[in-house]
């Protein structure tokens, strides 16, 4: 509570000056926004290098830039006009993979190595109970994806020929989920790989948000709690780790929007514990996460639909980056970053750190 003073109008002379450096001024952010010439809202969102960025969005939309967001190329996925675009996975400036989330046939994975001139659906889920929520890749080959659980275990699926088809992982393979136990799909970002063979995804909507973690490629799985606000309506909705050890889990409560909660843990030993963070200073969720890469020191960014925000320390302080609503990010450096959010808002952003 003791960032709700600090949000008012000394926030507002600090975003001023981010928007608008003064000559001689210290290094402050940058935030410029980019036009992709639609009002969908924008999800999810990722960086293949300082100029090719790819965005995921309602209403079955995709878009890209390869000039680091001077200009926008905005199209839908044939056939996939209703769907919710919520992850986005971009491997060049040509080839991208976008999940759909939703029950039964809902959630898909497509697949473009044209820069979305066709796209071919590689991932229709056939289990009415599930709703997958996110995908990442190791590398071009190997990926993974996830569902909230069904019938007391998560659905993970992974791909080993760069996305041309799916496997199903042995559900036994994972510990026992809890009573109604999923995750939110708000950015793309509650399952993330670290290195070639590890990834955890965060879990909601159940007693205790609880972090699942795999060092084999999905072949076998421990889980670990969470000091993260937990219930029906709150949960983690974002992992980020910027080595093997040091990572974060943000997340909230959905019934809370304006409320400052116990929505951040921190692990120094790759998610096997976790303790209390400190939230960032915008109210409500945290959707989306990630650090900069290259960045010196360590910085992450922290999105939701009532701001920005970005550390140097691993969560255990925050400087704030803007107040308009945000659903997911995409981070290429200190130079170039992308938060995305509601009608097509795309904001870049440039961070005074080295």
């Amino acid at each position: 509570m003791r960032f709700v003073s600090f949000v008012g109008l000394g926030l507002a002379l600090w975003l001023s000056a981010c928007r608008a450096e003064a000559p001689g001024a210290d290094p402050v952010p940058r935030l410029m926004p980019q036009d992709a010439g639609t009002d969908v809202l924008f999800i999810g969102a990722d960086a293949v290098d300082a100029r090719t960025v790819w965005l995921a969005g309602t209403q079955g939309t995709y878009a890209w830039t390869r000039d680091g967001g001077a200009s926008w190329t905005t199209g839908v996925v044939p056939g996939a006009d209703t769907l919710q675009f919520r992850d986005v996975h971009a491997v060049s400036a040509d080839t991208a993979f976008l999940l759909s989330i939703g029950p039964g046939p809902a959630s898909r994975i497509y697949h473009t190595t044209d820069a979305g001139r066709t796209w071919r659906l590689s991932f229709q889920n056939d289990v009415p109970e599930a709703f997958f929520d996110c995908m990442d890749f190791w590398d071009a080959r190997h990926g993974i994806a996830f569902s909230d659980a069904v019938d007391g275990r998560f659905p993970v699926i992974t791909t080993a020929d760069g996305g041309r088809t799916w496997q199903p992982v042995s559900s036994e393979a994972l510990p026992p989920a809890l009573p109604g136990e999923g995750s939110f799909a708000a950015s793309g970002t509650c399952l993330t790989t670290v290195g070639d063979r590890t990834a955890l995804f965060g879990t909601a909507a159940a007693a205790t948000a609880r972090v699942f973690r795999t060092d084999d490629r999905g072949r076998t799985w421990r889980v670990s709690d969470t000091p993260v606000g937990a219930g029906e309506t709150a949960g983690l909705a974002t992992l980020a780790f910027r080595d093997a050890l040091h990572g974060v889990a943000m997340g909230g409560d959905l019934a809370a929007p304006d409320a400052f909660t116990t929505n951040v843990a921190v692990t120094r030993d790759g998610g096997r514990t976790w303790r209390p963070g400190t939230s960032p200073p915008f109210p409500g969720l945290v959707y989306g996460s990630a650090y900069v890469p290259g960045a010196s020191p360590p910085t992450l960014i922290a999105v939701g639909p009532r701001g920005a925000a970005f550390s140097t320390d691993d969560a255990a302080s925050w400087m704030p980056l803007d107040t308009l609503e945000y659903w997911g990010l995409a981070l290429a450096g200190p130079e170039a970053g992308w938060l995305v959010g509601r009608d097509g808002r795309i904001t870049k952003v440039s961070l005074p750190v080295e």
